[in-house]
């Protein structure tokens, strides 16, 4: 604890008696909760992804758990990557945590991501020693957005990690200034990207280092492969996927 903690705690106590926080799903009090912005009768709902999981998207495998395994959630993608890891499902709670921050500047709901990605054993596990590399936004949306969501994202999984070795390094930038992909099917998005992203001039790869892209939530996976395949070009041999949410 840092010595300007207590002080810290203090305003957060104060604020929380004069501004009660609010449940982002229900809209109640978070009154005996866990998290600061999804309330206690929420916070079941949200879907925390345990093994066994799809080694491509990280997508649970609910019910029968023995035999062969197809995942229809990455269904024709072939990975630039070795192994994907999800956190939550984005659905209920956890869809409106990462709604509030890539959408109305909901800085504040950090602190809940990484509580959520510090809970997990196997997030812990799967982060050690890793470099982060978030997923850029291009510059212009960054501009209007003002922030990289992911960057953040990448930033609340290293502190979560406990690892003080664990590092986020801005390794690569968007070199298309391309619409949202949330209206195009897995095919249409998967062309698009194509050739989307590049490492930045003068970042150095080394190849044997273990570099995990970030993102806050694993859809059909277009971006983050190829976000893959621009750092497979530069030399990554080593490279694995984590989200925040999929969905």
């Amino acid at each position: 604890m840092t010595a300007c903690q207590p002080v810290h705690n203090w305003v957060e106590g104060l604020r929380d008696l004069m501004f009660p926080p609010v449940c982002l799903q229900c809209g109640g009090l978070c009154e005996g909760s866990e998290l600061r912005h999804v309330c206690a009768r929420c916070s079941p709902l949200i879907v925390r992804v345990r093994e066994p999981a799809c080694l491509t998207c990280g997508h649970p495998f609910f019910g029968e758990v023995e035999g062969e395994r197809l995942c229809p959630h990455c269904e024709g993608l072939s990975p630039a990557y070795a192994r994907a890891k999800t956190v939550t499902l984005f659905k209920g709670p956890a869809r409106e945590l990462v709604i509030a921050l890539k959408y109305h500047r909901g800085l504040y709901v950090l602190a809940d991501l990484q509580v959520l990605m510090a809970a997990s054993a196997e997030v812990r596990t799967f982060l050690q020693g890793a470099t982060l590399v978030p997923v850029p936004l291009h510059p212009r949306k960054e501009r209007e957005r003002g922030y990289n969501q992911s960057r953040l994202v990448a930033e609340a999984f290293a502190g979560a990690s406990g690892d003080e070795s664990v590092e986020v390094v801005d390794l690569l930038e968007r070199v298309v200034d391309s619409e949202s992909q949330t209206t195009f099917d897995r095919r249409t998005r998967r062309q698009r990207m194509k050739n989307a992203f590049s490492v930045r001039r003068g970042a150095a790869i080394t190849p044997k280092k273990r570099y995990v892209l970030v993102d806050d939530v694993f859809t059909t996976g277009s971006t983050l492969n190829a976000c893959a395949h621009a750092l497979r070009r530069a030399g990554s041999l080593n490279l694995d996927v984590i989200t925040f949410g999929h969905g």
